[in-house]
């Protein structure tokens, strides 16, 4: 199916909306290799059941009383999306890359909450720990990311309130396919894509997929850049009528200068007698910064039907992680010039082993359908690193006229073990009472044990256990209308000790929510409103001292509104809108203060029409506008205001004949200059962005 002739994809998508497009408002999240059958049963039936991630069980699309969103293939690649946190900006609930555009790592903010420790692929834990040690996860290698909004600990464990990000991988085809994709543009981006899948031979039992990438650009400072190389190949095997698994693998190099985009609020959002520093500035040491990362991947997804009843389900990955990063930023400023600046050195690597056991029954009644979920995961990460920031001698530098070369490189001096070993064991039913009532209650206990050890300081490991609950309650209403109510819980292990050396307990999110999910059979699209409140309570707080203290809560409320649907077979929209007050302590004596970073209002918008007739055949063009409310700092840290910004983007392809797509995208079309969000430093938001590709599928 060409990505670009829109009018195309009108007709399944009518299928899927009716009862899975409603997926990135109802839950429904494929994470197992059952994913090719659900897509044919999608192009058959009104009703289309997937394996989920809000649920990790086959449900019925709109059958999930919890708030989220999805981002599929043809959407990451009309938008041209080349960084993760990219995928995220037209969705609601999300506040995308509030950090500008980090060559280290992807930033996303969920319902108010921090979502570094919220990314997933294929139902298991990519870890981002150790300081800096963070898995990052490669676009062209996925077929769908899906957003799960609030505490999630019921299914996963150890999560932030926020909710969780899964990415999907590409996955082998029973029908043979391929893609050769060619993108050239701006600050020097070029990139070379490879995505082969399909039988293996002659047969039909067994089908093979390799996903390859090279990619290369110039960062937004002067003087950075990064280079990657990506291969993810997966092969899938049908042992019996019965059991099918699938094995995933992956490897990813990036090695450049890495974008330290650390400004201060003095030249960003404060003027000055010199003006604005340019968002250009490199204000650290080009010469001297470095990032190179290796990570490697390797697991499999197992099914087994064991009888009519019950079916038994595996997921497991093992993976490494290389880390070399030297970067020099800006930390504090010395006079109305100068500012003084730090060092973050590290060097090591990690392993982590993840698995993840489900047993899933199902009955059946005239008048009811029951499943029952039981399941046992496991998780283990050691992390092991030298850092030196210690030993640097990082000199000043001038805001307005940077000159480099003034420092003494640092030695890596200090030895640090970090790790985290976490064992769960959780229940879950769900049960639907005359096509008309969904309920669903389920409950988690976690064992949890943290090692942080560094060479010359007390030993801040713990070990620790919670139990987390959920439940739920929907009516399928006529006319596609479906109001929900649910609950949910979540936790995070904190490592350390507070000032008198008491360690820290997890801090615990919990949630309510209130939404309607619409989906009529009139409408090829969907529409999804919700009420949350959701509030974590242990945070930890700035005390002035050599460590925070713990007891302060971070409250965030909020209203959602998301839809995507075809307002005629050729014109499709799709619209977000967020409002959300997120509140924090950061003392006994200061409560209640608005939280830094978070914006209280967002909106898009994004259109496409594709021609299908006439000389324009074979034409789409496409537009959105992306709007983010004015935001404060944290305000343990300033009162410094961050104005709102509004960003167009536009794109434009030509289908050339069945097999070769030409596209052109460009983000952030009238070159704005704005600042994404202050959290003590300021972060200047990405520029313009210039991408042409030419694909080539058979």
């Amino acid at each position: 199916m060409s990505r670009s002739s829109i009018a195309l994809t009108a007709h399944p998508l009518t299928h899927a909306v009716r009862g899975a497009l409603g997926l990135a408002v109802s839950g429904a999240l494929v994470v197992t290799p059952l994913l090719a059958t659900a897509q044919e049963e999608a192009e058959q039936m009104d009703t289309v059941v997937v394996i989920g991630t809000a649920l990790k069980v086959d449900t019925p699309a709109l059958e999930t009383p919890r708030s989220m969103s999805l981002i599929d293939e043809e959407e990451l690649e009309n938008r041209a999306v080349t960084k993760f946190d990219e995928a995220l900006r037209y969705r609601s609930g999300v506040l995308s890359a509030p950090f500008g555009r980090d060559t280290k790592a992807d930033w996303f903010y969920l319902r108010g909450f921090n979502g570094e420790d919220s990314t997933y692929q294929d139902g298991l834990r990519l870890f981002r720990e150790g300081g800096y040690f963070w898995w990052q996860t490669e676009p062209f290698g996925l077929e769908r990311i899906d957003v799960l909004k609030g505490p999630a600990s019921i299914l996963y464990g150890e999560a932030p309130p926020g909710g969780v990000v899964n990415a999907i991988s590409k996955r082998p085809t029973e029908e043979a396919q391929g893609q050769l994709e060619l993108q050239g543009g701006n600050k020097g981006h070029r990139q070379l894509g490879i995505d082969s899948s399909g039988p293996v031979g002659e047969r039909d039992d067994v089908r093979y997929r390799m996903v390859g990438l090279f990619r290369e650009g110039d960062g937004e400072l002067d003087g950075t850049d990064n280079q990657r190389v990506y291969l993810a190949p997966s092969l899938s095997l049908d042992l019996s009528d019965a059991t099918k698994i699938t094995f995933l693998g992956s490897y990813m190099r990036d090695h450049g200068t890495p974008t330290n985009g650390f400004f201060l609020p003095y030249g960003t959002v404060e003027d000055t007698p010199f003006g604005r520093v340019p968002r250009d500035t490199n204000l650290g040491e080009p010469d001297y910064d470095r990032r190179e990362l290796t990570q490697l991947s390797l697991g499999y997804e197992l099914e087994h039907e064991v009888s009519d009843t019950w079916e038994f389900q595996q997921n497991l990955r093992y993976s490494e992680l290389d880390l070399l990063l030297r970067g020099v930023y800006a930390s504090y400023m010395i006079d109305g010039r100068t500012a003084g600046r730090g060092l973050s050195y590290r060097d090591g690597s990690y392993d982590a082993f993840t698995v993840d056991n489900r047993l899933v029954g199902n009955w059946y009644t005239e008048s009811t359908e029951n499943t029952l979920l039981l399941g046992v995961d496991y998780q283990k990460l050691d992390v092991d690193y030298r850092s030196g920031e210690n030993s640097a001698v990082i000199g000043p530098i001038d805001l307005f006229n940077p000159q480099y070369g003034n420092y003494t490189p640092a030695s890596l001096d200090t030895q640090h073990n970090e790790g985290k070993e976490q064992i769960g064991l959780y229940a879950q039913n769900q049960l639907r009472l005359y096509d008309r009532w969904i309920l669903l209650a389920g409950l988690r206990h976690d064992s949890v044990d943290v090692t942080n050890r560094a060479e010359g300081r007390p030993d801040q490991g713990f070990d620790d256990s919670q139990l987390s609950l959920t439940g739920g309650i929907m009516y399928l209403g006529d006319h596609g209308i479906s109001p929900y109510l649910s609950y949910s819980e979540s936790f995070s292990p904190q490592v350390g000790s507070d000032p008198d050396g008491n360690a820290y307990v997890p801090s615990e999110g919990e949630q309510w929510e209130l939404g309607v999910k619409f989906a009529p059979n009139w409408l090829d699209g969907y529409l999804n409103a919700a009420l949350f409140d959701l509030k974590e309570s242990n945070t930890l707080y700035t005390s002035g001292q050599a460590s925070n203290r713990q007891g302060g809560e971070r409250h965030s409320r909020g209203f959602e509104l998301e839809g995507v649907g075809f307002l005629t077979e050729q014109l499709q929209l799709t619209a977000a809108y967020t409002y959300t007050d997120t509140r924090v302590d950061i003392s006994p004596e200061a409560t209640n203060l608005r939280a830094g970073l978070i914006p209280r209002h967002q909106a898009s918008l994004w259109l496409d029409y594709g021609f299908d007739a006439g000389t324009l055949a074979g034409l789409s063009v496409g537009g959105g506008v992306r709007y983010v409310g004015d935001s404060v700092d944290s305000p343990q840290y300033s009162d410094t205001q961050v104005p709102s910004y509004t960003l167009y983007d536009a794109k434009v392809s030509y289908d050339i004949n069945e097999s070769w797509t030409a596209q052109l995208n460009v983000n952030n079309l009238t070159d704005e200059e704005y600042v994404s969000g202050c959290e003590y430093w300021c972060y200047y938001g990405e520029s313009r962005s210039v991408i042409g590709s030419l694909s080539y599928r058979w």
